[in-house]
């Protein structure tokens, strides 16, 4: 069992990315897992999941979703 991190960010600080493909934008983080050390921000890093139908009556869709990020790829925003 991976310890509790101790992490820079808490939900509703704004942060800044400041690595990978969403590099310079801004979001609100919405979540913290301090057993991992990733958080999710929101607008950041979507991600798609296909859900099939589970009954008859049912339609299947495509979710969009925000996927989790590691606390250090972002810094807290400073310019409220």
């Amino acid at each position: 069992m991976a310890n509790k991190q101790k992490l820079h960010v808490k939900v509703g600080d704004q942060v800044v990315i400041i690595s990978g493909f969403y590099k310079n934008q801004t979001g609100e983080v919405l979540k913290v897992n301090k057993q991992t050390g990733k958080i999710i921000v929101q607008g950041i890093n979507f991600k798609f999941k296909h859900v099939k139908p589970n009954s008859i009556n049912e339609i299947g869709e495509i979710k969009q979703m925000e996927a989790p990020i590691h606390h250090s790829n972002v810094k807290l925003n400073l310019k409220d």
